[in-house]
């Protein structure tokens, strides 16, 4: 499963290619799917009518995932018959894409979890799912009942949890919330914990909170709800939507793109080819 290790299992390769993108590069450990969009939405809607196997977690891989994930940082291993959560890691950042097409010859869609959001919450509502948020704030929270009610009025209630980081970071703390997702029935699950600690809290709670499918997406729901502006089109086009952020959130994202950046950039570059789906 993309994650971040690429050692195979024991009678395993690095992924099962039937269940993986099309193409699948590695670097540093950390592994990254080529999905085309439909097919990637198609695999979840089956997931959230059919409701067997492992859960599915979507991971963005950008430049900042290679700060905290890989090779002698926090290990992400896909392991699903012991975790019950099967990752599929898109290539979000642009300098992502770019390298696996340099890697690979070939076009790599650039999925990003604030574009791929609201397609993913159809796939939702066509399946009569229900949808939770964990992470954010309730203000957040409020402006999203509001954007889901007028745009996916068939949806079931959504349920919202905004606990305290101590309450997140508290073993105890998350076992009551992933019982309270569960209670509720939540089917697809949207986490906005900030990396690392939204893909730790999948891996480890994921699968307690019963969800069919888990979204790795951060500040997708803020994007979705209006509270953030994203950069315009053509920014977005040219891979400077990092520029456009820090341009708003000089104080908040400095270190992660002009500290933490060009390392974690470094990082990206030995990545290489390691299946291709048959």
């Amino acid at each position: 499963m993309p994650q971040n290790s690429v050692r195979p299992r024991s009678g395993h390769g690095v992924r099962r290619a039937a269940r993986a993108g099309d193409t699948v590069i590695a670097s540093n450990d950390v592994v990254v799917e080529r999905w085309e969009r439909e097919p990637l939405l198609q695999r979840v809607e089956q997931h959230l009518a059919v409701r067997v196997g492992p859960a599915i977690a979507v991971g963005s891989v950008n430049v900042d995932h290679f700060t905290h994930f890989g090779r002698g940082r926090i290990e992400l291993h896909n392991d699903p018959e012991r975790t019950g959560v099967d990752w599929v890691m898109l290539a979000d950042g642009a300098p992502v894409a770019l390298r696996a097409k340099m890697v690979t010859g070939r076009e790599w869609p650039r999925l990003t979890g604030a574009d791929l959001l609201p397609d993913l919450l159809g796939c939702a509502a066509k399946t009569d799912s229900v949808i939770g948020f964990l992470g954010g704030r309730p203000q957040v929270h409020d402006r999203l009942r509001e954007v889901l009610a007028q745009s996916f009025p068939q949806l079931p209630e959504p349920r919202f949890w905004a606990p305290d980081r101590d309450v997140v970071d508290s073993s105890v703390g998350s076992l009551r919330i992933a019982d309270e997702i569960r209670d509720a029935g939540v089917d697809l699950l949207a986490v906005a914990l900030g990396k690392p600690r939204q893909e730790m809290w999948i891996q480890r709670f994921g699968a307690l909170t019963e969800a069919r499918v888990l979204l790795a997406f951060g500040a997708s729901a803020d994007f979705l709800a209006g509270e953030v502006d994203r950069a315009p089109e053509w920014m977005q086009g040219r891979g400077l939507e990092w520029a456009y952020r820090l341009r708003k959130e000089p104080r908040r994202l400095a270190r992660r793109y002009l500290l933490e950046g060009p390392p974690a950039v470094a990082r990206l570059i030995p990545a290489r080819e390691v299946e291709s789906a048959l």
